[in-house]
């Protein structure tokens, strides 16, 4: 079965409602994406037939049991990991983040380095923010190139030396979509004994990850960017999993990813997520492993959303009104993910985000709490940039809808 953008979006109720009796276009996927039935399906059905917690003796117990451990399965093959203990669950990524940033900075001392970026999500800066301030620790933040809005590599390997304990980066930016090279990173850390903590929420529905290649420390992602539910996915490298001590409550477990995990998880979400794994493999051969038929079907969602930025790219090319931040080279898309920061001559990015709105197209506007890049770029305080993101259940067709949209807003401009 090969993949196509129209049999995807048969999958996906919210892609086949009306609004006041109009079609709606979903380009704000990078906020979080639409859901297939099959992930609503697996959720209910859990809900509905076993509801209950671990360690009980009875059969809804046992079946709950099931779905932690297949949903840990489910993620490691997502991700590569070694190993299904390797994988904790939480709410969101922001509140593991967090809580691993405790865990992390128990022995952080005065003097001691952390860097992060100003491509990355706040996500990714605040906690360690936070944590070095508790400790005396010294904030290091690299610098983005503002004319391609890419990471500044020299300036933050310049930053790498023996004084410091974590590297805090993004795999890709969740505003203007620029990928970075993490295993470059990784690289430079390890050799002066550094950790590097990955955001990878933005990267994880448009490429598939591999932290055995990466070696990274620790990668999070959340299920709700890749068309599941809202829950967050940690990968703890085996040399930390035992080592780390977290903050928990007794006489919780102390072996295993349980260990990290506070209070009771969203059964019903890791149903979710098993579902979406799922549905991301579904485009290959169903008797190859799971690892497997997600590379085939990554392979097939990469090709239609790099179809899908050239296809953006020539529509805004020649249009002197809008200002595109970020990788606009079509030869050089393999460096970003179809998701697009614009702003518009005389317009703020919150008045266009409501006239599309009200035609029932969804963009997000702001900062997006990409804090640091806004800074940069000298617009946080004048409203941020309109985000406008693409998964694969878009379409061609669709983007021709977003610009017959915007060349109106445009033409009413004086």
């Amino acid at each position: 079965m090969y993949f196509t953008a129209n049999e995807a979006r048969k999958q996906f109720p919210a892609l086949q409602q009306k609004i006041n009796n109009r079609a709606v276009y979903f380009f704000d996927g990078p906020g979080g994406t639409q859901v297939p039935e099959s992930v609503l399906s697996a959720m209910t059905h859990y809900l509905g037939q076993y509801n209950a917690n671990l360690g009980g003796q009875f059969f809804s117990s046992r079946k709950t049991v099931a779905v932690v451990n297949k949903a840990r399965q489910s993620a490691q093959a997502l991700l590569n990991a070694n190993s299904e203990d390797n994988i904790i669950f939480g709410p969101n990524m922001t509140s593991l983040t967090f809580q691993l940033s405790r865990a992390l900075s128990r022995d952080w001392q005065v003097k001691d380095e952390i860097i992060v970026t100003s491509l990355d999500h706040y996500a990714n800066v605040s906690p360690w923010q936070q944590a070095a301030e508790d400790k005396g620790a010294y904030i290091r933040q690299a610098r983005i190139n503002e004319q391609d809005c890419t990471l500044d590599y020299d300036h933050l390997l310049a930053l790498i030396n023996n004084k410091t304990k974590l590297v805090a980066i993004t795999y890709a930016s969740n505003l203007t979509g620029s990928i970075v090279d993490v295993q470059r990173i990784v690289n430079a850390a390890h050799a002066v004994g550094a950790l590097v903590y990955v955001d990878a929420v933005h990267y994880a529905a448009h490429g598939l990850i591999d932290v055995q290649a990466l070696d990274c420390d620790f990668l999070l992602c959340s299920a709700y960017k890749f068309f599941g539910p809202h829950l967050a996915i940690a990968y703890i490298a085996p040399r930390w999993l035992q080592i780390l001590k977290p903050y928990k409550v007794e006489p919780a477990t102390n072996s295993g990813p349980g260990r990290f995990e506070t209070g009771t998880l969203s059964f019903e979400a890791l149903a979710g997520l098993i579902a979406s794994v799922e549905y991301l493999a579904q485009w290959a051969d169903p008797s190859l492993s799971l690892r497997l038929r997600l590379q085939h079907s990554f392979a097939q969602y990469h090709q239609h959303e790099m179809q899908l930025s050239r296809y953006f790219l020539s529509k805004i090319a020649g249009q002197e009104k809008i200002t595109l931040f970020g990788i606009t080279n079509p030869s050089q898309l393999e460096q970003r993910t179809p998701t697009f920061a614009l702003r518009i001559t005389a317009i703020t990015p919150i008045k266009v985000a409501q006239e599309l709105g009200r035609s029932n197209i969804c963009v997000w506007n702001g900062h997006c709490y990409a804090q640091g890049l806004c800074t940069q770029l000298g617009i946080l305080d004048s409203g941020g940039v309109i985000r406008i993101g693409f998964m694969h259940y878009n379409t061609e067709q669709e983007i021709d809808q977003l610009f017959t949209a915007l060349t109106t807003l445009m033409e009413g401009i004086k």
